[in-house]
């Protein structure tokens, strides 16, 4: 079994799931703002599926996305974390990727990059990855924008459609840093 999660930033906790977390992720982040770029909103089969993945992967790999719980309140914002890449078609399979969902009330609060960045310093530090990539589509300003602020270069080279989903999610951009450049940030 793999030891357990807890990073720290100034603001957050991002951690293991509990039971108790779904319900308050779900309930902030299965909205129409939210889902805009993902697919739309869940039904109650899409919510079971995407907690049945998240739980698959940290069980297999030690990581996965982790709740984003605020520690003024114990609010749950959404998620951040990493995963293998695993899209069907996708022109990363198995690189390590960060991602995050936030609350539409968690947005431009610095939330997400605080959370992005301790993922990032446990891909590279205690996940051992050489690279990490972050996909989203063009569409997705604030998802790329937040890429960028991360240090992390666009990728052309990678980008790749993919067939789950059509037009103007089907098709996918690719943001990548590695573990050099991570260190090097200021």
């Amino acid at each position: 079994m793999a030891a357990p999660v807890r990073l720290e930033t100034e603001r957050l906790v991002l951690r293991d799931w509990r039971a108790e977390d779904w319900p308050r992720f779900f309930a902030g982040t299965n909205t129409p703002a939210v889902m805009r770029w993902l697919g739309g909103v869940l039904d109650g089969d899409g919510e079971a599926a995407t907690r049945t993945r998240v739980e698959g992967c940290a069980a297999r790999n030690g990581f996965c996305f982790w709740p984003v719980e605020r520690k003024i309140d114990g609010e749950i914002l959404g998620f951040c974390g990493l995963k293998l890449a695993d899209a069907p078609g996708s022109s990363v399979t198995g690189e390590m990727e960060v991602g995050w969902r936030l609350r539409e009330d968690a947005w431009g609060q610095g939330y997400a990059r605080e959370a992005a960045v301790a993922a990032l310093d446990a891909a590279f530090d205690r996940f051992g990855a050489d690279e990490v990539v972050a996909l989203t589509i063009i569409e997705n300003e604030a998802s790329w924008g937040l890429m960028k602020r991360l240090g992390m270069r666009r990728r052309a080279d990678l980008d790749y459609a993919d067939t789950r989903f059509d037009p103007p999610i089907r098709d996918h951009i690719v943001h990548s840093i590695d573990r050099a450049l991570w260190s090097a940030r200021a």
